[in-house]
């Protein structure tokens, strides 16, 4: 009989080492769209909460932007890239399927023949490509990982269509995961995640247009009754309660989703004074970047510092979502 296999005695944990973002120079403010589209900036405001986002040119690639958020997370965990064996990329709005983004985002950084991938979860994108990557840390399957969130859904928008032209944005937030020591804090808890595919459509590339579409009212609503519950599950699984949470960073997809998922978390005990990520007010949803570059902002701001305990949770197109509780690098 052949013998069974088993995990090493005290195989690791995982833990973010670094974190970087990149965005466009370009800023386009709600007036700017107004001269364009009917509607104005009290509208945007009151509707999804933004004011400004980053739109990138025609020149500028997802790429791009992912080398550099990579590049720039590489750089903050002090590792080079000849440290990393596997780059993770998180995307939706790739212009097309192959090749993938991942091994030509990691030949420009200059890491040398790593594993390599694309995971399309859309706007939990970012959350699944780090269970993922936290995972492959603690099986041994992976030594570091660099794991990015990029998009440019610029590309991928009717510039004609005001329900979702003011919303989406283009960036690129990164993390550089690692394994975590005998002696150090376990930084990654376990994700929960999941889909309801039954509802995929609510959000969709129309064929006629090669153009992003959403049933607002529907993934509001779904939104905002169905994510609490799953980030609440994640702090169970890393076993902690809500009142352990320092920063609270969803999804960026409208300011009244945050607030909401906010104060249901707040009702099951988080503390009043958990700070709550607002990114989208000046970057627009940015899809599966849109955790990582608050991250990075919340931490470039103050509002973020090591050792804070985290909870992001991304959720959006699939529709797909995914939680879990880090420990700020």
């Amino acid at each position: 009989m052949s013998r069974r296999m088993t995990l090493a005695p005290g195989a690791p944990g995982a833990r973010i080492l670094g974190i970087g973002s990149s965005q466009p120079e370009t800023i386009v403010t709600n007036h700017d769209l107004a001269r364009r589209v009917d509607t104005n900036d009290e509208w945007i405001r009151d509707r999804v909460g933004i004011a400004e986002r980053r739109i990138a040119d025609a020149d500028t690639t997802l790429v791009d932007l992912a080398v550099e958020a990579g590049d720039r997370a590489l750089k903050d965990s002090g590792l080079v890239p000849a440290d990393i064996d596997t780059v993770i990329v998180a995307t939706c709005t790739m212009p097309n399927p192959i090749p993938n983004a991942a091994a030509q985002t990691a030949d420009r950084i200059g890491i040398s023949a790593p594993g390599a991938f694309d995971i399309n979860a859309a706007c939990a994108g970012f959350s699944y490509a780090l269970g993922t990557a936290a995972d492959l840390v603690r099986a041994g399957s992976a030594r570091n990982a660099l794991v990015i969130g990029a998009e440019k859904l610029s590309d991928w928008l009717d510039w004609d269509d005001r329900s979702t032209c003011i919303i989406f944005a283009d960036g690129a937030g990164a993390a550089v995961v690692g394994a975590a020591g005998p002696d150090e804090q376990i930084g990654i808890g376990p994700v929960a995640w999941g889909s309801a595919g039954d509802q995929s459509q609510t959000i969709r590339i129309r064929p006629e247009n090669n153009a992003l579409f959403q049933e607002g009212q529907a993934v509001f609503r779904w939104a905002t009754t169905k994510i609490a519950p799953v980030a609440l599950r994640a702090i169970e699984l890393a076993g902690l309660t809500p009142a352990d949470i320092d920063v609270l960073i969803p999804h960026q997809a409208n300011l009244r989703i945050v607030d909401a998922i906010a104060r249901r978390l707040r009702s099951k005990g988080a503390r009043e004074d958990m700070r709550v990520a607002d990114d989208i007010v000046h970057s627009g949803n940015t899809s599966s970047a849109s955790i990582p570059l608050a991250l990075d902002h919340m931490r470039a701001q103050g509002r973020v510092c090591t050792g804070d305990t985290l909870l992001l949770v991304g959720f959006g197109a699939g529709l797909s979502y995914a939680s879990q509780v880090v420990v700020c690098p």
